[in-house]
């Protein structure tokens, strides 16, 4: 043990410049991520501000009993699912067929152009990006002309409760299709060049030379961050929902984290109540994580851990 600290201290001498460059990163999953975790045994209690954390009343697992039995468990449970599994069906594929279109243009300014349309969503406010969508679905938006032009009808889309979800996720995916591929983008330049130029002897066209050297450089890359999309399959950020969403459309938009907001925050303040729902949600990520990881070790060699 002694030899072990002792080895650690001579290691953060040597490289002082680089644990200075870590600490920050460090600092904040401690403070924002790790310390406020001891909040979490308020699930299992009474919570009462007046009694703190410690001095509440322990209850057990009576909220989660609550919440496995109340009418928005299998509502909020489905929405969260489907509409995560719709994100990472659609929205997984989309910035590694954006990285490998990109890689094939040999015009650097197109290709320039190109990605800097794609990744400016990004970086726009998502309560601009929410006020577009609702402006753009209301009657008279730019969405209801085109619709109306091929036939259909001028609908207010966002109070269809059967519209959310294709208008959330198709939305998310325009939002975060550019700004996703530039990891990609960044594994696609460690792909030796010589490899296409051996396919390339060999007679193999662009397609070919995509299917044979481009998607197997990918792989590890794509293996990682399915990985870690998995173990987050079952959050979904309430802020867009909440932005978006409305009483005629919770049957198909409320979402666990919308929920845990409405009723911890918005309305009741029962922070127990939801702190356990979060808890309950944490789990299954956590779950989901540990399983993906498992199967991609078994099947393809790569691996979080």
């Amino acid at each position: 043990m002694a030899n072990s600290i002792r080895g650690l201290l001579d290691d953060i001498r040597k490289n002082r410049a680089i644990y200075l460059m870590v600490l920050p990163v460090a600092l904040y999953f401690f403070i924002f991520k790790y310390f406020p975790m001891y909040g979490a045994v308020i699930a299992f209690k009474d919570f009462s501000p007046a009694k703190g954390i410690w001095g509440s009343d322990w209850v057990g697992f009576a909220h989660f009993k609550d919440f496995f039995q109340s009418y928005y468990f299998v509502r909020v449970l489905r929405n969260t699912f489907l509409i995560s599994f719709y994100n990472l069906i659609f929205g997984f594929p989309a910035p590694i067929i954006l990285a490998i279109l990109l890689n094939e243009i040999r015009q650097k300014m197109f290709k320039s152009i190109v990605q800097t349309i794609s990744y400016l969503p990004h970086f726009i406010s998502i309560v601009v990006i929410s006020g577009l969508i609702i402006d753009f679905t209301n009657r008279g938006g730019i969405v209801n002309s085109i619709i109306m032009f091929f036939g259909g009808q001028d609908s207010a889309l966002m109070n269809n409760a059967e519209n959310f979800r294709t208008i959330f996720v198709s939305t998310s995916v325009w939002q975060e299709l550019g700004w996703s591929s530039i990891i990609y983008l960044a594994a696609l330049s460690g792909i030796n060049p010589e490899l296409y130029e051996a396919v390339r002897v060999d007679g193999a066209g662009r397609f070919r030379q995509i299917w044979s050297v481009t998607l197997p450089g990918l792989i590890p890359t794509i293996m990682i961050l399915l990985i870690l999309r998995i173990g987050g399959l079952m959050e979904v950020g309430f802020e867009k929902i909440v932005l978006l969403y409305n009483p005629n459309t919770y049957e198909t938009a409320d979402v666990i984290s919308s929920f845990v907001y409405r009723e911890g925050l918005a309305q009741g303040n029962d922070y127990s109540y939801t702190t356990a729902v979060g808890l309950f949600q944490s789990m299954i990520n956590f779950a989901l994580l540990i399983s993906a990881n498992s199967i991609s070790r078994r099947f393809s060699g790569s691996r979080l851990w």
